[in-house]
């Protein structure tokens, strides 16, 4: 059960790989709000996303699909109801979240769990399955599955804004959450610029859900320097990731779901803690505020000090940073092809 948001409910595919794996006999159904479920789509180790609508028509769901386990991965209120009226005779979730006495399996704190307060979000969500029998190791990537009719739409919009199929173009994500956790609008324009100067890259800013306050900004900064991309869904979000020669942006959804579809980032964070939110065992490059946090529960964090505002980050660092992921990349793709190689002239 994890009923949002887009980047937390990506950051859910590793704990579920993991135990799929272990038990591909096993029916995995996640319950989700319906904007979120394209984060699922085509995922291998789901069998069934149960859609959350109203209380009482999902509540009857659940119940009706008598679930021996229910790992209750959201802590929020709705959540612990919902599992209460799931009626499933185990009821799984961490100690000290709210309504824990509606479950009756409590799982300790990252904290007392691994020994530390910086364990990152994944590693605390997969906790549960530790804690119940999944056995320990290597833990997988994010992933997410572009489906083809998104691809489809999504290189029909680029086409008709001028980006041609096969032309490079980097996705620039100048929302987040927070306003302290949002790298001014005029700096992602000078970033457009010179990705378009120095590399022959486009760009494509990505303005999605709940980016209505600063979509006037970005506009007046950006008209002239990218292409700005209003309509995308989640599943058309993936599919232009995906093709993405890079990523730059803040800590946000978007940043989550372009590292699942395995294009390289560049995420700039503030007010939330790298080491817990950082993309997951994907290639990127982390600017940040050199913030200090302090660990409240699960993966809340405080920052108690920030050396300095997410405003004064330089574009210089962010440019090395795109430098060092282009460079990252080409290494890459240079030993995928020896590989390819080597194995045609064993053949």
């Amino acid at each position: 059960m994890r009923l949002r948001s887009l980047g937390d409910i990506v950051l859910e595919t590793p704990a579920i790989a993991a135990l799929h794996s272990w038990r591909p006999d096993l029916r995995i159904c996640v319950l989700v709000e319906p904007w979120c479920a394209a984060a699922l789509e085509g995922n291998p180790a789901v069998s069934e996303q149960i859609l959350s609508r109203g209380f009482v028509e999902t509540a009857r769901e659940l119940r009706r699909h008598k679930f021996p386990i229910v790992f209750n991965q959201h802590g929020g209120p709705r959540s612990a109801l919902l599992t209460a009226a799931s009626a499933s005779p185990v009821r799984v979730c961490w100690e000290g979240f709210q309504f824990s006495f509606f479950h009756n399996v409590l799982v300790p704190d990252k904290k007392e769990f691994f020994g530390t307060s910086d364990a990152h979000t994944v590693e605390h969500r997969i906790s549960q399955f530790y804690w119940t029998g999944l056995p320990r190791g290597p833990i997988p990537q994010t992933q997410v599955f572009p489906q083809a009719d998104a691809v489809e739409a999504v290189t029909r919009v680029l086409n008709e804004k001028g980006i041609a199929s096969g032309e490079p173009y980097a996705v620039l994500q100048p929302g987040a959450r927070l306003t302290t956790m949002r790298w001014p609008a005029e700096k992602f324009a000078e970033i457009a610029r010179w990705l378009r100067k120095s590399h022959g890259v486009a760009s494509v800013v990505n303005l999605g859900r709940g980016d209505d306050e600063l979509a006037s900004a970005v506009r007046r900064a950006l008209s002239d320097s990218a292409v700005i991309a209003e309509s995308f869904d989640a599943r058309e979000l993936m599919a232009l990731v995906a093709r993405a020669r890079l990523f730059v942006g803040n800590d946000s959804g978007p940043a989550h779901v372009a590292a699942a579809a395995g294009c390289p980032c560049v995420v700039i964070f503030s007010s939330t803690n790298p080491s817990e939110w950082r993309p997951w065992q994907r290639e990127c490059r982390i600017v940040h505020t050199n913030a200090v946090f302090e660990s409240c529960r699960g993966d809340k964090s405080v920052a108690v000090s920030e050396e300095r505002t997410i405003a004064s980050i330089g574009v210089d660092e962010v440019c090395t940073a795109c430098e060092e992921m282009f460079a990252a990349s080409a290494t890459s793709q240079l030993s995928g092809k020896e590989t390819l190689s080597a194995r045609n002239n064993r053949q």
